[in-house]
């Protein structure tokens, strides 16, 4: 059986069950600005992108009447024409299923934007095997909220600063931030062995590829590489802390790890690359290692998104926010004057 979404039936008094009818939506001001394609993807909730594109091919999808594209921008005030769009029993099943509401620690919210302390585990949104993350979960416990976009991400197993735009002008101003490398985002980092005091810079360029069971990896490749992309990190070591024999556990440094670009895995990859893995790392660490650290407790990366600046997007002034350790990685430092 299939279900019959983004459209309203007309009247119809002879008791026949009615062809749905297409719906007209009108751009407010929170849609200003956004792409066709994504303006759908919010009004047919459930609808499979590859549905989406092909009903804008063919011309189901109008804007004042007339013809667009993808990657055409909607402006206020516009008249969307969304047609009927019929999706199976499962996709509708999900549709109906709501992610869990959810509020996450607040750092930082006013009119125009929200910073929260996302945990490990969670992902900041649905999709690739995930039914829901942050964003949905945010928008289930605040039905009132008329917009609430993710401004960037954060890999699932990372915790830390995440901001979500309450406008879509707060979020064409922060991802321009975002891409325009204006934003200053430092990690903290456990890592093995002892990192050379003099290594400040990791400036290799990565290359995204998928397993044979499609799972998405990245390594780093060289300049040469029509599909490398330039990645620039930069290393501060914070302390080190010696070896635990009686843990079985080797030597590891503390570091603070800022981004000047954001590619996908890029630090986990970049301190692999030197030979210093991630601690907990379940795609680049040393394995072996995370089995022996389960056993004590620590089940997750030690990757920590802890520092985020940023020029507010309404008022310009400069924010600087901080997002302590979480317990389960704080706790597995040793005191300072023993480290």
């Amino acid at each position: 059986m299939k279900h019959i979404i983004g459209a309203k039936p007309p009247s119809d008094r002879t008791g026949a069950a009615p062809a749905p009818a297409a719906r007209m939506v009108e751009v407010d001001e929170d849609s200003a600005g956004q792409r066709l394609d994504n303006f759908l993807i919010r009004h047919l909730k459930g609808v499979p992108k590859t549905h989406v594109y092909r009903i804008i091919r063919s011309g189901e999808v109008r804007i004042n009447k007339g013809r667009a594209s993808a990657d055409t921008r909607v402006e206020l005030g516009d008249v969307v024409r969304l047609p009927p769009v019929r999706i199976s029993d499962k996709v509708a099943e999900k549709a109906e299923r709501p992610a869990p509401a959810r509020e996450f620690p607040i750092l930082l919210e006013d009119e125009h934007l929200i910073a929260l302390d996302k945990p490990a585990g969670v992902a900041v949104h649905g999709g690739s095997g995930v039914s829901f993350g942050v964003i949905e979960q945010l928008r289930q416990a605040r039905p009132a909220a008329r917009f609430l976009e993710l401004v960037h991400r954060l890999d699932r197993e990372t915790s830390g600063i995440l901001l979500v735009a309450k406008k879509r002008s707060a979020l064409t101003h922060l991802q321009d931030q975002f891409r325009e490398r204006e934003t200053g985002k430092t990690y903290l980092a456990l890592v093995t062995g002892t990192w050379p005091a003099n290594k400040k810079v990791v400036d290799l360029p990565l290359h995204k590829y998928l397993q044979a069971d499609g799972e998405r990896r990245v390594r780093v490749t060289t300049a040469d590489d029509p599909d490398g992309m330039r990645s620039i990190t930069l290393v501060k070591m914070r302390s080190t802390i010696a070896a635990r024999q009686a843990q079985g556990l080797p030597a590891m440094s503390l570091l603070e790890v800022t981004i000047k670009t954001g590619r996908t895995h890029q630090i986990r990859v970049h301190l692999a690359s030197q030979g210093h893995g991630i601690v907990g790392d379940d795609k680049y660490g040393d394995f072996d290692l995370n089995k022996r650290l389960q056993k004590l407790g620590m089940k997750r990366m030690f990757l920590h998104a802890w520092r985020l600046q940023f020029n507010h997007p309404a008022t310009g002034e400069r924010v600087a926010l901080n997002a302590e350790l979480p317990p389960e990685l704080s706790d597995f430092l040793p005191p300072p004057d023993k480290a």
